[in-house]
């Protein structure tokens, strides 16, 4: 059981929770997820780390609201229990696996949409931590969806917040955001964009116009989180990939990212997933081990 240390209600539809869980915090890295089960009967929920504290033991979660076990999760408050958090799961952001020093020299450009502010968090955050300052991006729809903000203020070397209606920040979409800086004469090594897959997909057209290389979240695809139930599948170049076991985070310049809306539309039915599982044959699965598709 997994103690509920702390609860903060970011918005409406969005909540984070300190949870105990030492063992995860020694080896959680930033760019990892964990997964959660409210009780023994609940549903396996894949969420990234958002942030951790090593010497308390904690992990920072951060999570929307779209279903019936995240509505009972924000029911939830402080002092109660989770059954389940297990991880750290899936590899960790090459930023912080590469030579810290050779990092320094990278220009570094965050695009957030949405809910991907918490897993850009950690990242920017780590980053700061040793020494370098990244540009970030936050887009939301509208300024009540703008979440952690004074948390990104002081990790960011320069944040810009946008809005789609122009409530707060500036108005128009991260990529309109990324224009402009350019045309500012700003220059990136790196991009990292992490949110909803359509502005994933636009950010890495407009970044790749610019000649940016970029890296992705996927994330948002993911279901079991353990290479077992194939919804995660995507192509990356020419490769079949696995977010959850491969990534999540992948060159967004070679992921397809048509196909891989077009299937999560087809699994969320049951006779969706059977025909995928029926096209795709042996590759449909991930390397779980156990159960076949990784032969």
């Amino acid at each position: 059981m997994y103690l509920i240390k702390k609860k903060r209600v970011l918005c409406p539809t969005i909540f984070l929770m300190d949870i105990v869980a030492p063992r995860v915090a020694k080896y959680c890295e930033p760019g990892q997820f964990i997964i959660v089960r409210i009780d023994e009967l609940g549903e396996r929920i894949p969420l990234t780390i958002c942030d951790y504290n090593r010497e308390e033991g904690t992990v920072t979660i951060v999570v929307q609201v779209i279903g019936a076990s995240t509505t009972k999760m924000m029911a939830m408050e402080e002092g109660e229990y989770l059954h389940d958090f297990v991880g750290p799961l899936g590899c960790p952001s090459e930023l912080v696996t590469d030579d810290v020093e050779e990092t320094k020299k990278k220009k570094i450009l965050f695009v957030a949409g949405g809910l991907g502010t918490a897993p850009v968090y950690p990242q920017v955050k780590w980053l700061h931590e040793h020494g370098i300052d990244a540009d970030v991006i936050v887009g939301a729809k509208t300024k009540d969806l703008v979440i952690l903000e004074d948390e990104m203020k002081a990790v960011a070397g320069n944040l810009y917040i946008t809005t789609d209606d122009g409530s707060y920040g500036r108005h128009g979409m991260v990529t309109k955001v990324i224009d402009d800086l350019v045309a500012e004469g700003k220059t990136y090594d790196l991009c990292v964009s992490i949110g909803p897959m359509i502005m994933m997909k636009f950010c890495c057209l407009t970044t790749k116009k610019h000649e940016i290389p970029t890296i992705v979240s996927m994330n948002p695809i993911m279901v079991d989180g353990t290479g077992m139930c194939g919804a995660c599948r995507l192509t990356v170049g020419d490769e079949v990939k696995f977010a959850c076991i491969d990534g999540p985070e992948f060159d967004g310049h070679k992921v397809n990212f048509d196909e891989a809306m077009e299937r999560m539309k087809l699994y969320r039915t049951e006779e969706g997933r059977a025909m995928l599982k029926l096209k795709e044959g042996d590759t449909h699965h991930g390397g779980c081990g156990f159960c076949g598709g990784d032969k």
